[in-house]
């Protein structure tokens, strides 16, 4: 019965989450700070613009604020003490960080927070989307709208251990809303409102019909709530990407809705006669055989990037979710499974006609060639978009299909170093841009992303360059050769990870989860 529920979950997926255990309030020695003034001294700085690594410098943080960044010499030289930032007496800390990298916080815009029987409790996605990196998620949703709420708020007051929670939800949802269905214009721009008051952040679109879509969308713009769409296959031949950017959405999530804005001799998929969409095989088996459906460079395929770029459209594309689908055995035995996925967040992975991406019934090498035909083709129209000064930002929609919360974020920022991006380009999509289109809406400027005075303190300090090789950014490292002892070991991870002025060990909440898996296996005899 569980394993139902969690399908009907991603059809409506606001059925489960009542269910999640909250994060547990934040214990003395969790996070040290925020302090009046904390000092990380030496480091080299990606500050998320784009712009090369500068160092060594110190950064002064007082409270959650960055005030001053200080360059204090050159590299391979040794530095003049008598000129860096003296540390103040009372609530202060200062960071030893010479010959070690800093960047921002990485936003992670597609985010669920578990559920009921893969992972039912908070704080085990929280601390791994923490010591992954990520201070910023935005969940689409996190899961019901009352509890997501509150959650965000107990984030926002850092009285969880946990990233800033941005606040998307479904058209529809909401206790008040039970039994209701949105079937009309004035239905849609009446639930608008109703989750405008309720503080919802932005909306998380279905593929609508027009009328729905652009109600929707009307009313959150002259709200100044965001937007984003997974354009499902059901309704993609009446709101592909392009009609949904045209009616006024922020962005798009996936992929759903892009090649079908730029086929070049069909108007729908061609799909199997035998096709039924209930049958997770048959859905994302086929979806991958678009990628002969559209011409690179050509006349049709120019026009979208330019439209989009016109509309100032973000592309949030999470290519990191359908990645199992080109070498599903890679996936399910990632390095991080052994010591940080639950037995039951693993067996909700393995084949199943009940759990959502478990679609692996008689998975071929033909579909895995597919997909890989199929990311070669997204991969270079994303790379095109951004080289035209598109924004392509960070998702990952982890918790199915094989990929983990937080080690597929950083997957993500793989894929996207695959698809084109220098990684100078990737940290940008993961932050800067990020917060652009979490802002954007709003009509603010950016309060976070970027490491520079007068933003708030989101950071990350690495002892590896994550320039250099962005597996440095997983929590189980990268595997190098230490040649002095001729052995091979691990190297990187994120040392700590600086929330809002608070300073993680993410060392240290990567065995708490470690603790959790085996507390579970144990209880399940799976030791």
């Amino acid at each position: 019965m569980k394993n139902q529920l969690l399908l009907l979950f991603f059809l409506s997926p606001l059925l489960v989450a009542a269910q999640m255990i909250g994060a547990p309030d934040r214990k003395s020695g969790e996070g040290e700070g925020p302090y009046d003034q904390l000092i990380i001294r030496g480091a080299t700085l990606i500050d998320g613009t784009g712009g090369p690594p500068a160092g060594p410098v110190d950064i002064i943080i007082e409270k959650n604020k960055i005030v001053d960044i200080v360059s204090v010499g050159v590299p391979k030289i040794e530095i003049n003490e008598s000129k860096r930032p003296k540390l103040r007496s009372g609530n202060t800390k200062e960071i030893d960080a010479h010959g070690k990298y800093i960047m921002p916080g990485i936003v992670d815009l597609h985010v669920h927070t578990g559920g009921v029987p893969k992972a039912p409790e908070a704080e085990y996605i929280y601390k791994l989307w923490l010591a992954n990196g990520i201070t910023t998620v935005r969940g689409v949703p996190t899961g019901e709208l009352e509890w997501s709420l509150v959650e965000r708020s107990r984030s926002a007051k850092n009285q969880i251990v946990a990233p800033r929670i941005i606040s998307f939800h479904r058209p529809g949802s909401g206790k008040e809303w039970e039994g209701r269905k949105i079937l009309t214009s004035a239905d849609a721009r009446e639930w608008v409102q109703y989750a405008k008051k309720k503080g919802v952040d932005g909306l998380k679109m279905g593929s609508y019909r027009p009328q729905i879509m652009k109600a929707l969308l009307d009313e959150a713009n002259s709200l100044g709530m965001g937007s984003t769409a997974h354009l499902g296959q059901s309704g993609v031949a009446q709101m592909n990407a392009l009609d949904a950017a045209r009616l006024g959405l922020t962005s798009m999530t996936h992929f759903y809705g892009l090649f079908e804005s730029m086929y070049e001799n069909n108007d729908v998929q061609p799909w199997p006669i035998d096709i039924n969409y209930g049958d997770e095989q048959h859905r994302f088996g086929q979806v991958a055989r678009q990628w002969n459906l559209v011409k690179p460079g050509g006349e049709k395929w120019n026009a979208l990037l330019d439209e989009f770029l016109d509309l100032d459209f973000y592309i949030n594309p999470t290519m990191t979710i359908y990645s199992a689908g080109r070498d599903v055995m890679a996936a399910r035995n990632a390095d991080w499974h052994a010591k940080y996925t639950l037995p039951s967040q693993m067996d909700f992975f393995e084949p199943s006609r009940l759990n959502h991406g478990a679609y692996w019934f008689d998975w071929t090498t033909e579909d895995e060639v597919a997909w890989k035909k199929y990311y070669q083709v997204w991969m270079q129209f994303l790379n095109e978009y951004k080289n035209r000064g598109g924004k392509v930002t960070v998702g990952s929609d982890s918790g199915f299909i094989y990929q983990l919360y937080g080690f597929g974020t950083i997957l993500e920022l793989e894929m996207l170093q695959e698809a084109g991006f220098h990684p100078l380009e990737v940290i940008r999509a993961a932050t800067m841009h990020g917060a652009e289109e979490i802002f954007k809406p709003l009509k603010k400027e950016i309060e976070f992303g970027v490491i520079r005075p007068g933003l708030l303190a989101d950071i990350i300090i690495l002892d590896e360059n994550p320039l250099q090789n962005m597996k440095v950014l997983y929590g189980t490292g990268a595997v190098r050769l230490n040649d002095e002892i001729g052995k091979p070991e691990r190297v990187g991870g994120v040392l700590y990870t600086i929330k809002d002025g608070i300073m993680y060990d993410a060392k240290k909440l990567l065995h708490d989860v470690e603790l959790m898996v085996i507390k579970q296996k144990e209880e399940l005899g799976k030791n």
